[in-house]
C-alpha cells in the first residue's frame, strides 16, 4: 500500500475503468457524483485506497461505488462482478481453517486475502444490499463475514442467489470449491 505519494495521474488506467463502470451502472449509486468520488481518491487517505481498489480489480471483483456514508464522509465500494471474483475462488474461509487442512490445501483463505488487499469481507447484510442492485452469484457463491460464535464451532457462512432469492448457507470453514470465492468492501 505504498501509493500514498503517487499523483492520481499515475493511476489513470484504473480510474478510467472505475469511471466507465460508475457511468454504466448509475442505478447502483443514485445521487452520487463521480467528481466527488474522484476528489476523495485524490487526497492522501484516498490515494492509499487506490492500491486496494486495484487489487479488487486485478482479482476480478469489478469494484463500484454502492453507497455514501454521510456521517463518516466515506464512499463505499463493493465487488460488483456478476459472479464471485475469479481470482479469489477455491479458497477456504480463514487462516485457521487453512492450517487445519492436512491434505489438498487451498492456495489461500478469504479472510487473509481480504486483509492482504486492505478490504473487508462483505457481511450478510451487505451481501443482501448488493443483491438489491442486481443479480449476483447466480452460478457461484461467496464467503461472507461469519459471526464469531459460528466460527468458534468450526463453521463459516456463504451466500448465493438462486431462484430469484438470496440464500445463506453454512459449511465447514476449511471447505473450498471452485465456484466459491469472496466479495469485499472498501471505504474511501
Amino acid at each position: 500500500m505504498n501509493n500514498t505519494n503517487k499523483p492520481l495521474s499515475e493511476h489513470q488506467d484504473l480510474l478510467n475503468v472505475l469511471k466507465a463502470r460508475f457511468e454504466k451502472n448509475m442505478a447502483r449509486h443514485k445521487d452520487i457524483d463521480w467528481e466527488k468520488v474522484l476528489a476523495k481518491l485524490d487526497i492522501t487517505p484516498g490515494r492509499e485506497k487506490l492500491w486496494s481498489l486495484d487489487e479488487m480489480e486485478r482479482t476480478g471483483g469489478e469494484p463500484d461505488v454502492v453507497d455514501y456514508d454521510k456521517d463518516k464522509d466515506e464512499y463505499i465500494f463493493f465487488d460488483c462482478s456478476a459472479e464471485s471474483p475469479q481470482g479469489r475462488r477455491s479458497i477456504c474461509y480463514d487462516s485457521q481453517a487453512l492450517e487445519s487442512r492436512k491434505e489438498h490445501k487451498p492456495k489461500a483463505s478469504a479472510t487473509q486475502m481480504a486483509a492482504d488487499m486492505g478490504i473487508e469481507l462483505l457481511t450478510e447484510e451487505q451481501y443482501r444490499e448488493l443483491q438489491t442492485l442486481g443479480n449476483f452469484d447466480t452460478k457461484t457463491s461467496s464467503w461472507v463475514k461469519t459471526p464469531a460464535d459460528i466460527r468458534k464451532l468450526g463453521g463459516a457462512l456463504f451466500c448465493d442467489r438462486r431462484y430469484n432469492t438470496v440464500f445463506v448457507y453454512h459449511n465447514g470453514a476449511e471447505s473450498y470449491y471452485g465456484a466459491r470465492g469472496f466479495r469485499g468492501s472498501l471505504r474511501v
